[in-house]
């Protein structure tokens, strides 16, 4: 069986992590060293274990520990062509022999866990995201994109479990104290999903084997945890989901990671 927990979440740090018997993965590492060996602490796991480190893209809060916990561990790294491009200087010196590509829109098999990799709308170099198979399940994880194509729909529809950004509330975001060019770039086509268009994007992708959906990458400014929750769950109700009882909705945080769970 798989099992899953996301670690941090949010715009000050990001870490995701699957697992099976054979497999240990993390997807990004946005914080530092001794944050992830913490976080890892409070799921009963250590950093020692991981068998690989997915990326997903070069942004801080995705890679700040990452060169780090590494070459502490001397742990792979895998990240396409693009994406290694652009974090060099930004992760220090990374063995050779711990450097893998992994291509935009392809399929690398980790143990029993078939990884397929798609591309998102966000102002890196080339982000992309995981799917993640197993024994028949589906594990989506997508945060950090402008936009939901219907290619990305496509790539991650009837998932078991959805970890879905829904970054911002439109409002307090415009209404907020960021600067004209942060704020228009966060609504750009290459910026962040708000929790309304997570909603509708959703309405869209969940199947009858959806059974959990974890609302992720939240911003600390223009968000609340209860607020996106709300508006998630008041526009899938007008769809017709039955929420709370086809699938359930979880928070996560950008300290605190969510329980280890079964897909």
């Amino acid at each position: 069986m798989m099992r899953f927990s996301v670690l941090a979440s949010g715009s000050t740090g990001n870490a995701f992590y699957v697992e099976t018997e054979r497999e240990r993965l993390l997807v990004d590492a946005g914080l530092s060293g001794k944050q992830l060996e913490q976080l890892f602490e409070q799921i009963g796991r250590h950093l020692k274990d991981v068998t690989a480190i997915l990326v997903t893209h070069e942004h801080s809060d995705h890679i700040k520990g990452l060169g780090v916990i590494a070459r502490k561990y001397q742990l792979p790294i895998y990240a396409n062509e693009k994406t290694w491009k652009a974090m060099e200087g930004l992760v220090g010196e990374i063995p050779t022999d711990q450097k893998f590509v992994f291509p935009t829109g392809s399929v690398r098999s980790f143990g029993g866990i078939d990884v397929e990799s798609f591309g998102v709308s966000h102002d890196a170099a080339e982000p992309m995201f995981y799917v993640f198979h197993h024994k028949g399940k589906k594990l989506a994880l997508m945060t950090d994109t402008g936009y939901v194509s219907e290619r990305m729909k496509r790539t991650i529809e009837h998932a078991d479990v959805f970890v879905f950004e829904s970054n911002h509330d439109v409002e307090m975001l415009r209404m907020g104290p960021y600067p004209w060019s942060i704020k228009r770039r966060i609504l750009s086509d290459v910026g962040h999903v708000s929790n309304e268009d997570a909603a509708l994007a959703l309405a869209d992708v969940i199947g009858e084997r959806t059974k959990r959906i974890y609302l992720a990458h939240l911003s600390q400014d223009n968000n609340m945890k209860e607020l996106a929750r709300m508006t998630v769950e008041q526009l899938l109700v007008n769809r017709e989901f039955a929420v709370g009882e086809q699938f359930v909705l979880y928070d996560t945080d950008p300290k605190i990671p969510t329980d280890l769970a079964y897909v």
